[in-house]
């Protein structure tokens, strides 16, 4: 079997992740991966915000201010997950579809592809000698989160992966059996 299937089949989220994160060169090369997810029609329907260092606690507040609009009566318990979740990992990178109106090309294949853009960056993150997490939670789908990273009326968060150095060993995975999810018509 050749490497990269192993390495495929052997990819896991990482949900504790610690310093080192990659490096601006590095990430610019996993980028450069994500750009080559499916696009149909070259729309190139996504673009990504990375949040580090200390923008990560000013990140920390929006989602905590969010939350309070979101539930005024929001416990502190509550509030202190909301703005500590960015400290999670030492990089973020915030995955965004910019939905366009094509007659080809249906909003939820530009989704879609975003999503592509998004196990891209995984992968190359995990190629690269990283790991990283996918997380959404209310968050992702709050305009207000959205408004507080800039994005426009016509983009939406498909993700936050948290991205970093894997802080212990790997988590085991169950080996699934391809014949449950494949059937031939």
């Amino acid at each position: 079997m050749p490497d990269i299937l192993r390495f495929l089949q052997n990819r896991n989220s990482a949900p504790k992740l610690t310093e080192p994160a990659p490096s601006a060169i590095q990430m610019r090369e996993i980028f450069r991966a994500a750009l080559r997810a499916p696009d149909h029609a070259w729309l190139s329907p996504w673009r990504f915000i990375t949040i580090a260092g200390e923008r990560r606690q000013a990140f920390g507040e929006l989602l905590e201010q969010c939350l309070l609009v979101r539930k005024p009566d929001a416990d502190e318990t509550a509030r202190t997950k909301a703005r500590n979740s960015p400290l999670r990992a030492p990089l973020l990178v915030v995955v965004v579809a910019r939905l366009s109106g094509h007659p080809k090309v249906p909003a939820i294949e530009q989704r879609l592809s975003a999503g592509c853009a998004a196990q891209a960056i995984l992968l190359a993150s995990e190629a690269s000698g990283y790991a990283g997490i996918w997380r959404t939670g209310d968050a992702a789908f709050d305009r207000c989160v959205m408004h507080g990273l800039g994005l426009e009326t016509d983009e939406e968060i498909i993700g936050f992966l948290y991205i970093g150095t894997r802080d212990g060993p790997a988590k085991p995975i169950p080996q699934l059996d391809t014949a449950d999810f494949v059937s031939t018509w």
